[in-house]
């Protein structure tokens, strides 16, 4: 910081825990939903992806249902006036599934049944290529350890955080960044958020297939040398890890990452060791202690 200047004490993070931004956007055009719905859907939760799925299914067929009943007495062996019946009949057309005892009259009839059927198979289209997006987006599938720490290693204060592969496959030419986004001063005094690169002794692992610890040297070189946990509290310092690789089992390139508020670093632990010896001779690593950190 220059000019003894201080940013105000303390403000909310601006990362989430995932990485991904805290702030909140304002001066925006209103956006409606539909502006960008493939992103929406993609992007979703589950359940919600299900729930507008299901919902505007049983929609399209409650509207399909009320236009036959508009149409009079067009469905054959429907009861007068019967909206399940209708909707029913909605059902069978929508998915091409052949009808039973119900059966369109009439010019008309046939003529939402066209529609109703061209309908059907452009939405299960759609919600089969929506279906199929999601599946198919490869994740990395890998543990950032919930707290950084800052302690010795051969001689020097060091910045450390972990990582691990969840799953059996390995990550090939494995890499890693750790950003630290800071606020700071310029000699105009306006106060800004910059990102460095904080130099790895190793940020990049030809194979990645159990755990990692990320060490960042606090030396001379360093934008936090000489830092303590007040200063870097004072500057609302965050530290963003981002990891890619190449995953063998999807054959594309993966990504992660985390981030972490000055709260989440322990000064002077350790990480807990995370592998084990069995019984037999075999080398385990024991991920119910990947959190663990010892003083």
């Amino acid at each position: 910081m220059t000019g003894g200047m201080k940013p105000p004490a303390r403000k909310p993070r601006i990362l989430n825990s995932d990485g991904s931004s805290n702030i909140t956007r304002l001066g925006l055009e209103k956006r409606g939903w539909l502006d960008d719905h493939y992103h929406d859907l993609l992007t979703v939760s589950w359940p919600v992806f299900i729930t507008l799925i299901t919902g505007l299914y049983l929609v399209t067929n409650a509207l399909f249902a009320l236009a036959y009943l508009a149409c009079g007495d067009v469905i054959e062996n429907a009861r007068p006036g019967s909206f399940t019946d209708a909707f029913f009949f909605s059902v069978q057309t929508m998915a091409t599934i052949g009808y039973g005892k119900l059966i369109p009259i009439g010019p008309l009839a046939n003529t939402l049944v066209t529609l109703e059927a061209l309908c059907g198979m452009l939405g299960l289209a759609v919600a089969a290529s929506l279906i199929y997006a999601r599946f198919t987006r490869p994740t990395a599938g890998v543990l950032f350890s919930s707290r950084m720490v800052i302690s010795d290693f051969e001689g020097k204060p060091t910045l450390m955080m972990r990582l691990a592969n969840l799953r059996i496959e390995q990550i090939i030419e494995a890499d890693v960044h750790l950003v630290l986004v800071r606020s700071e001063i310029s000699q105009e005094g306006m106060v800004f958020r910059r990102f460095h690169d904080l130099t790895l002794t190793r940020s990049r692992s030809p194979i990645f297939s159990l755990s990692w610890t990320v060490m960042h040297p606090i030396d001379h070189h360093s934008p936090i040398y000489g830092e303590t946990d007040e200063t870097l509290r004072n500057s609302h310092s965050e530290f963003l890890v981002l990891f890619t690789g190449h995953h063998e089992a999807f054959a594309q390139n993966v990504h992660a990452r985390h981030a972490y508020s000055c709260d989440e670093i322990i000064w002077g632990g350790h990480f807990v060791d995370v592998f084990t010896t069995l019984p037999d001779g075999r080398r385990a690593l024991d991920l119910g202690k990947f959190h663990e950190i010892a003083q």
